[in-house]
């Protein structure tokens, strides 16, 4: 309704405009389309002859003439009142019930683009059955997130280059050891369950434990640039950390 309003305001202020501008240039200011015809023509050929001192003379001429006869006229005053009357309308109505605003937010588009991607062969792969290790000669290091059925899994740390940062190793088993073997320099920090089995982490020993999680951490793991994070889950088995 309210934008009815606006619409049918926005008509009449146009209609009596156009009524008002008829009227003008017909009885009571004769010579308003000459005026304007003529200072628009000295405004396009002055802007034609520009740079010249000349062009520039007649564009800034003609731009004044047209402005002096359009605030001259009669139509153009009641165009600038009834904006002025919209305006002040528009402001009382406002103090009134001011205008909510709810803002929209709309989340920037991501930009589909083919990126190209490099497959790494994994250390350790999924498997039911059967043992796994690292090979014995110098190897490239991929963190190692597997699930295993029944096998031990083994990892020499000390024949590969760790990134900086932290190194992750997660093993889930339903049967079998897992044993890491990390340099004398890393850090280590691990998380341990089991339902039955025996954890064995440099000095420290625990004995058959059954069903009881285990968390260790070295004392400068933090502050570490190298650092690796062990995460073992297992039915039956036990975990050995070892410094090499």
């Amino acid at each position: 309704m309210l934008n009815n309003m606006k619409n049918d305001y926005v008509s009449w202020i146009v209609i009596t405009g156009l009524i008002l501008l008829l009227l003008e240039v017909s009885f009571f200011n004769e010579g308003l389309i000459f005026s304007l015809l003529a200072s628009g023509a000295m405004v396009y050929f002055g802007r034609s002859l520009m740079p010249k001192k000349s062009g520039k003379l007649l564009f800034w001429a003609g731009l004044f003439f047209f402005l002096s006869s359009v605030f001259s006229m009669m139509t153009f005053r009641f165009f600038l009142l009834a904006v002025l009357i919209y305006l002040a309308y528009q402001f009382a109505k406002s103090k009134k019930k001011p205008e909510v605003i709810n803002p929209v937010l709309q989340e920037p588009e991501k930009e589909l683009r083919d990126e190209m991607l490099i497959e790494k062969p994994p250390l350790f792969k999924n498997r039911l059955f059967g043992h796994q290790e690292t090979p014995s000669h110098v190897y490239e290091w991929n963190d190692v997130n597997i699930q295993a059925g029944i096998g031990d899994s083994v990892i020499d740390l000390s024949l590969t280059v760790l990134p900086k940062g932290e190194t992750v190793i997660f093993i889930r088993n339903i049967i079998g050891n897992v044993k890491v073997y990390v340099p004398y320099d890393l850090e280590v920090t691990l998380r341990h369950s089991s339902v039955i089995g025996s954890a064995e982490v440099f000095e420290h020993e625990e004995g058959r434990v059954l069903n009881q999680s285990l968390y260790v951490q070295t004392p400068g793991y933090e502050e570490a640039e190298q650092k690796v994070k062990i995460f073992t889950s297992m039915l039956v088995g036990n975990i050995e950390v070892k410094r090499i």
